[in-house]
């Protein structure tokens, strides 16, 4: 099964957030954060989490990207459990609906793990009328590339 895990090219979520997400922690999309949320009145790094941030569960900070990567059954667990901890100790009026918003939000989250391993997504979330509206751009990992033979930063050899 696939699912979402950080990814962080550069240093800018720890600048663009209140909190940014520990690079290779799993993440859900998160739109779930802002239903109780006038979002209107979101100014600046609370306004770019809205407009651009996945959640990551674990610190519960955001992300700009994410990329596809295997998880565990055990792993998913994990998650579903994490978040709903976290829902629960921040406004869910029970535990059982924490769970079940954890639940349907990691769903969601796995339904669109379609692409293969390494495949990069960004978010952008839109306020249509007093709907949350959501999409994604993808983008696929060239063919052939072996993500565990690429060095980005290192010494040159000659």
């Amino acid at each position: 099964m696939n699912f979402l895990r950080v990814t962080r090219l550069d240093d800018s979520d720890t600048r663009v957030y209140e909190s940014a997400a520990h690079p290779g922690e799993w993440a859900v999309c998160g739109t779930s954060a802002f239903f109780a949320v006038d979002v209107g009145d979101l100014m600046g790094k609370a306004h770019q989490a809205f407009r651009h941030g996945f959640l990551g569960i674990g610190s519960f900070g955001w992300t700009t990207l994410v990329h596809v990567d295997e998880i565990t059954p055990v792993e998913y667990l994990r998650v579903i459990d994490k978040l709903a901890n976290y829902l629960a100790a921040h406004g869910a009026p029970t535990a059982e609906a924490a769970r079940a918003a954890a639940q349907e939000e990691v769903e969601y989250t796995a339904s669109l793990c379609t692409h293969p391993r390494h495949t990069l997504m960004a978010l952008e979330r839109t306020l249509e009328g007093e709907e949350i509206v959501e999409s994604f751009r993808v983008v696929p990992r060239p063919d052939g590339l072996d993500h565990g033979r690429v060095k980005l930063w290192g010494p040159a050899e000659d």
